[in-house]
């Protein structure tokens, strides 16, 4: 069974670039893989991304759960959370274009801020939930 996961990511990722108001905040390469010491922040990584078998008898599917995390190194949680605001709007009741897949459900999970221990960072971790078939 081919996976859905790599055409979800790029249309999440080509529907958030897409914001003017997003790449102002975050900047052109604002959206990454991985977390690199050194890089500008803010930044949204694409943190974990875990899909399941959810066919029924008659039809083929998978369910994904994906993680982004918001980083800022502003003080307080105040940047991450507006970041993380901007996302779930950008992505709420969205409809993706995936190529060869369809997109049946995409909704909004959870949000959870915090600082991340012994550093200055906060992180603002959304988690999503899709289906495709």
């Amino acid at each position: 069974m081919r996976s859905a996961a790599n055409e979800l990511l790029h249309a999440i990722h080509t529907a958030l670039a897409g914001s003017v108001s997003l790449t102002e905040m975050i900047g052109i390469d604002g959206i990454r893989d991985r977390l690199v010491t050194g890089r500008q922040l803010p930044c949204i990584v694409v943190s974990e991304l875990t899909s399941n078998d959810y066919s029924t008898s008659t039809e083929p599917g998978e369910e994904h759960f994906l993680t982004l995390q918001v980083w800022s190194d502003a003080a307080g949680q105040r940047q991450a959370q507006q970041i993380a605001a901007i996302v779930g709007g950008l992505l709420q009741d969205v409809s993706l274009p995936l190529a060869t897949y369809a997109l049946v459900n995409f909704r909004h999970l959870a949000t959870k801020a915090k600082r991340e221990p012994k550093t200055r960072l906060f992180c603002a971790e959304m988690r999503f939930r899709a289906v495709t078939e």
